[in-house]
């Protein structure tokens, strides 16, 4: 089993990790904001909170900080896998998610 040897947190692989779960956040939202417009429900927020521009983009970007404070939790307690993982699961479901808004049908003619 290979052993990742200890790094810096902010190397290049998790800079680019990082910016794949911000990039991820903004399909999201940007899917979110066009299933609305096309006349689908929110399911896991408030339709009230998604139609609040604002407020919803200061809940990815919440997402986002979360997502790298768990990695940093991570690192500093020598998790170093678990750390590279939870931004390339948070990208992944992130990203399914936005597939997914993108792909359902229009609600209303």
């Amino acid at each position: 089993m290979a052993v990742l040897r200890e790094h810096r947190f902010w190397d290049k692989k998790n800079a680019w990790l990082f910016a794949g779960v911000g990039a991820s956040r903004a399909l999201d939202y940007s899917s979110t904001l066009n299933m609305r417009r096309r006349g689908d429900n929110e399911i896991l927020l408030t339709n009230d909170l998604v139609d609040n521009h604002a407020a919803f983009a200061a809940v990815e970007a919440a997402g986002t900080a979360v997502s790298i404070g768990a990695s940093y939790l991570f690192h500093r307690s020598g998790h170093h896998k678990l750390e590279r993982w939870t931004s390339i699961v948070h990208i992944g479901v992130a990203t399914s998610g936005a597939v997914r808004n993108y792909c359902l049908p229009t609600a209303h003619p």
